[in-house]
């Protein structure tokens, strides 16, 4: 394992050696990191969760408690993943093959997730991959997300459906004069074909 400054790994972690830990992370108990994921700066791994082979993590990642993530997801900086949450990795899964062989990692090509920037997973949501969740998007607890989410979109749902817009807060925008206003930050945006577009940033 490469680990920077700061790192915190807990005696019960498996971390495989070749991963890299950013500095400032920590790995809880009962989790596993492993083969080349990397981790950004100021990671946190949840106990029991699961960061699959080659895993990227940008900077300022939470991972909670028992949430998997299957390779080859993409996590940017500031990725929130809830509790027991999945993202998954193959669109055809089957233990065997046609002939009843047993699947070996040449028999299938994994498929990733990406979140974008400041995206956020609720707890035991599952992302089907392949899909993107866009950046600020957030995807409610229980939902199971079929198909891409744009930046800001709050979705929700078997299958998810985007049921609002969200800010960098996380909170839900308001309508007014037709604009998306956080009541938070003030951010102002716009829709325009089924897109938020920011306007203002105070």
């Amino acid at each position: 394992m490469t680990a920077h400054a700061n790192v915190r790994v807990i005696e019960t972690a498996d971390v495989a050696e070749s991963s890299t830990i950013g500095a400032g992370s920590s790995i809880w108990h009962l989790a596993q990191v492993r083969e080349d994921a990397a981790l950004g700066e100021n990671c946190v791994v949840g106990r029991g969760a699961y960061i699959g082979t080659g895993v990227q993590l940008g900077n300022n990642c939470k991972v909670q408690n028992y949430a998997l993530v299957y390779e080859p997801a993409v996590l940017e900086d500031g990725v929130f993943i809830g509790p027991a949450a999945v993202l998954t990795n193959d669109t055809y899964p089957r233990a065997i093959n046609s002939d009843g062989t047993q699947k070996s990692a040449d028999d299938w090509e994994a498929v990733g997730v990406t979140l974008r920037q400041g995206a956020s997973v609720g707890a035991r949501a599952v992302c089907v991959a392949p899909v993107t969740i866009g950046r600020w998007a957030t995807v409610a607890a229980g939902a199971v997300v079929t198909k891409d989410v744009p930046d800001h979109a709050l979705v929700a749902g078997v299958p998810a459906r985007r049921i609002g817009w969200v800010g960098t807060s996380g909170r839900p925008l308001s309508e007014s004069g037709g604009y998306w206003v956080c009541s938070e930050t003030g951010e102002t945006y716009v829709e325009i074909d089924g897109e938020l577009k920011e306007v203002t940033k105070q």
